[in-house]
Parts: structure tokens; sequence; C-alpha cells
């Protein structure tokens, strides 16, 4: 009881999630006054982050930096424009296809949509498309960075349910491309009830040209997914050559990459990486001490007496993280709710937890563009000088059509699954 009303009183206060899941294990401990759990408390923290996979959050993040630095933001974006800048409607599925693109280099949702919202939504002004749909569809086609691979969500996963990180990256191409392909189908259908402005001519020498500066960028996710799949490195491993690819294609292919600006870059990724990391050693303690008080156990009790079987057991995760998606972030979500859904999902329902990582990354990310707390709306809206409330209504179809994606993997699992076996 000490714990929910800690935990109930410090979110809501708005501590960080770290400090929630810190401070609600400790005062568990001091009201049992057990002391054999007040001395394994450094020790639970300290083994939380104690995983060579982890490894991949820090490299991650220094790979987006040194990414953006290198200018190839703007090159994948015209290489989405080779493909598709042609077609009615082409900035809003240049829009998509270049988050899908840089979804499989940065893995940073937050990132992403700030990055993209300062560059394509302008352009997309521009051109004349209604700039609550500009916004909407940026900070929409944003939840692609933590599904298609590389992924900070699922090497935090990866560590929690203690399975292969390359595993979760397989898993998530394919619902990756279904949530590409749905956002398409969305952006087609909205042409159909508002039709989108003239695109402007490209021509074949301008295209080749697109085609020849975005092409190498894309050896940054080849790297990284094809030395996993062939077993040459793990998710860790190629992340440290994805960045060394990064610096390589920054410094002598675009020229673009300054020396001068490395210190920096580091500084950034080491600062976003600690709270990560202090998140997923506090979350350690946290999961243990629920343990110790037998909540997963009472919680699976709840749940059987509702769901008969996997995909009912599926569907009510759905609603629930879908809740709780609401009101925490992605990975904070993530921390919270694996110790405590996992064991009942593998044990009693026999769902692969591979499959199940990738729903519940799913499932939170949702919550990225879902009031209250929607922080992809509010850094869109922030970036574009919009309230947020102007671009809530523009993302319902995203987010419906991510729903319906949701469904279908919880109902057949083989679409997470086909690559990884």
């Amino acid at each position: 009881m000490i714990t929910g009303i800690a935990f109930a009183v410090l979110l809501f206060i708005g501590a960080p999630i770290g400090i929630v899941l810190g401070l609600s294990a400790a005062a568990y401990i001091f009201a049992s006054n057990n002391q054999v759990l007040l001395g394994s408390y450094p020790i639970q923290m300290f083994g939380g982050v104690e995983n060579y996979g982890l490894l991949a959050i820090p490299l991650f993040l220094i790979l987006g930096e040194i990414m953006n630095g290198a200018g190839i933001t703007t090159r994948l974006i015209g290489l989405a424009r080779a493909f598709v800048g042609t077609v009615r409607g082409g900035l809003a599925y240049i829009n998509v296809l270049a988050n899908a693109l840089m979804a499989s280099i940065l893995g940073s949702a937050a990132a992403q949509i700030a990055i993209m919202s300062r560059v394509i939504v302008p352009e997309m002004d521009r051109e004349g498309y209604d700039r609550r749909f500009s916004v909407a569809t940026t900070a929409s086609a944003g939840l692609l960075a933590p599904i298609i691979p590389p992924s900070m969500m699922f090497v935090v996963y990866a560590v929690l349910a203690r399975v292969a990180t390359g595993d979760m990256f397989l898993a998530g191409i394919i619902p990756g491309l279904m949530m590409t392909a749905g956002f398409f189908l969305v952006i087609f259908c909205v042409g159909l009830v508002s039709p989108f402005p003239a695109p402007r001519p490209l021509g074949w020498g301008d295209r080749l040209r697109l085609l020849r500066d975005g092409a190498l960028t894309l050896l940054i996710p080849v790297v990284i997914i094809g030395s996993i799949t062939t077993g040459v490195a793990t998710a860790t491993e190629s992340a440290a050559v994805a960045c060394v690819a990064a610096y390589l294609i920054g410094r002598f292919v675009t020229r673009e990459f300054h020396d001068r600006d490395l210190p920096r870059m580091l500084l950034a990724a080491g600062r976003n990486a600690a709270v990560v990391l202090f998140m997923v050693a506090t979350a350690a303690v946290f999961g243990w001490v629920l343990t110790f008080g037998k909540v997963p156990q009472d919680i699976a009790a709840w749940i059987q007496t509702i769901a008969t079987g996997p995909v009912s057991f599926m569907l009510l995760v759905n609603f629930i993280l879908l809740v709780i998606g609401t009101v925490i972030d992605g990975i904070p979500g993530l921390i919270m709710v694996v110790p405590i859904l996992l064991p009942i999902a593998t044990d009693i329902y026999g769902i692969d937890p591979v499959h199940f990582g990738v729903v519940v990354s799913i499932n939170l990310v949702l919550g990225l563009v879902s009031p209250p707390v929607g922080i992809a709306l509010f850094i869109a809206a922030a970036v574009t000088k919009m309230k947020p409330g102007q671009i809530f209504l523009w993302t319902i179809p995203y987010c419906v059509t991510t729903a319906v994606v949701l469904v279908l993997l919880s109902i057949f699992p083989a679409l997470t699954l086909y690559l990884v076996r």
C-alpha cells in the first residue's frame, strides 16, 4: 500500500520517473523495516545496468548526434523526394518516408520529431499544405522511430526481458513497414477529401542527383541491420560500427562534419544516456520490490479472471497500456510495466517475449501523440509555434491506423516473429 501511495504522489507532483521508481521502492523497504532489503538496494540498482546490451544506448545517441552534424538528415529527405516527390501530396509522403528512413538510424522519437518539424514543415508551408495537417503528419510519423530498428525502446526491453537485442530489431521491421504503409493510406484518404497542392516539377537530372547524394547515407542502416542478421556483430557492436560509418560519411563525403563539434556531441549523448540508464537502474529496484511484495502474482490472478487466452490477454494489455501511455512516456512506461506484465504473458499465456515486447512498445509509443502528456505533440507544437490542441484532431487518423496494426499484431504473432525465426 505504501509503495502505491508514494508512487501516485510522486507521479502527481511531476517528479522524474527515475526518482518515482527509486523512492517508491525505498518507501516499501523502510515501511517493512527489512534490513536485508535495505542492504540489497544499491546492489539491485547496480545489477540493473550491469548489462553489455545497454552500451547500445549511448552509442545510438552518439550516432544520432553525428548524423545531424554530418548533414545526413537533409540528404535522407532528398532521397525520399526522389522516390515520391512528383506525386500529388508528395511532400506528405516524403514526410513519412523520410521519417521511416531516419528511424532506421536515430531510434529516438523526440529527436526525430524535433528535426523533421524544423526541416519539412516549412517546406510544406511553402507548397500550400494545411499547417495543422503538416505538423500532425510530422508528429505521427515520428512514432516510427522507436519501432523501426534500431530502437532504444527495444534495447531497454531486451535488457528487461533478457532477450537478444538483435531479435527485437528484426521483430520491429514488419510492424514498422505496416505502420508506414498505413500512414501512406491515411495521406491518400485525406487527399481524396481535401485535394493536396500540385507538386513542384522534379526533372530526372535533379532526381538522379538526390539519389546520388542520399544513397550513401543508407549505408548506416545497412551496416546496423546487415551486421546483426548475418551474425557478424551484436546490436551493440553494430551501433559502434555505424558511428564510425556516419563519421566517415560526414567527414569525407558530405564534408559537413567538423571535429571541433565532437566533444559537444559526446557530452549531449552522455547526458541523455545517463537519464535513460538511471531509469533502468531504479526500475530494477522497483521490479525487485514488486516481486518481493507478490504484486505480479496478485495482478496475474486478477487478469486470469478476465482474459481466457493469449489473444484476449493481449487485447486487454493493449487497452491498459493505451491508458498508461497517455500519461507516461515510452521508455519510462516500458520500465514500469514489463516487470509486472511480462511474467504473466510468458508463464501463464505462453506468449513469446519478443512478440510481447513489440506490441508493448508500439502501445506506449502511441501515447506520444495522446493527451494529456503527448510529448510528440508538444515537441512538434513548440518547434512550429502552434498549440497542441490544434494538432491533435489531425493525428487521430494516424492513431487509429496504429491501433489497427496493434490489433493485427496481437492476433497474428507471426507478423513480428517471422523474420526472427
